[in-house]
């Protein structure tokens, strides 16, 4: 895959029950946004916040919104490797493109060893369909190499195609993209590092950013492409902005905000995410307009 996969959000209702009605409108403008893929279920799509069956609803929304136009990745983790590969092999039913796991975090795996043997039997869920292992330290709390989990865990997954890559350790990223860049492709996963992943080699890129920014995104990639620094730098920069106005308000309700604000009701998430209250979302836009934030993101 190449180009800005959209991290995709879950639309919910007032009462946090999945809005099933709004993923096609949002999947169409997001693709008439040039969003190369979906990754779906994942933390921006709240997906350990769901149940089982809604995990596979969704993901079949998402499939079938997306008719082919472009990859689904499908994020399977959870707690429990059993129900995780009952999710992979649904979501291959469904006709995903790809799937993804994060690792459990309540007993979480002790070495590389563990970890691979755990993400097999994930994998093994969904045969035809490529893996990619979920690496998001910050939140699992599970740091063990990358590079490593390449080394053994290509010997034993046969259909593990690579890594979602989410953590500031550029030089374990730009490792893992130079180990075996034939069978492996590992995507970024930093939105406010994007450039810093396109120097060390990455030419696919998950986030959540990218279902309201993508203009932005598109910029720095096309500057980064003809060789202008300076202007792939300020487009960063203008994105670096953008996170650090809303990350204080947290990531996951101020990113919903967000979208309703620019026109896709994503609704409001799902505790244990606490949702934002109305003054917090007024005072949110004031800073997204001081700092030209519905300016920057028109295509």
């Amino acid at each position: 895959m190449r180009g800005l996969i959209a991290a995709t959000f879950t639309p919910m209702d007032s009462s946090c029950n999945i809005a099933f009605d709004r993923i096609g409108p949002m999947v169409d403008r997001l693709i008439a946004q040039n969003i190369a893929g979906f990754y779906v279920l994942g933390s921006t799509g709240e997906g350990l916040s769901l149940t089982a069956q809604e995990r596979i609803d969704t993901a079949k929304q998402f499939v079938d919104a997306v008719a082919g136009r472009v990859p689904v990745i499908v994020q399977v983790g959870c707690e429990s490797l059993r129900q995780a590969k009952e999710l992979a092999a649904a979501a291959q039913a469904a006709g995903a493109d790809a799937i993804s796991a994060v690792t459990p975090v309540y007993f979480k795996p002790d070495s590389i060893t563990t970890l691979v043997d755990s993400m097999a039997v994930i994998a093994s869920g969904a045969p035809k369909l490529p893996f990619y292992y979920y690496h998001i330290p910050s939140i699992t709390g599970v740091n063990l190499n990358p590079l490593d989990f390449l080394r053994l865990g290509g010997a034993k997954i046969d259909n593990l195609r690579g890594l979602k890559f989410t953590s500031p350790s550029i030089q374990d990223y730009q490792a893992c993209v130079e180990f075996d860049p034939e069978r492996f492709e590992i995507m970024w996963g930093v939105d406010e590092m994007l450039l810093s992943g396109l120097v060390a080699g990455g030419t696919a890129a998950v986030g959540s950013t990218y279902n309201f920014c993508s203009a932005i995104y598109h910029r720095l990639i096309a500057a980064y492409q003809r060789g202008d620094l300076d202007a792939a730098r300020r487009h960063q920069s203008v994105a670096q902005a953008i996170v650090r106005t809303f990350i204080p308000y947290g990531p996951r309700a101020s990113q919903k905000a967000m979208m309703e604000m620019i026109g896709i009701d994503c609704g409001p998430p799902r505790l244990p995410v606490t949702p934002m209250p109305t003054l917090a979302i007024n005072q949110l836009r004031k800073e997204l307009e001081t700092i030209g934030f519905f300016d920057a993101i028109v295509h």
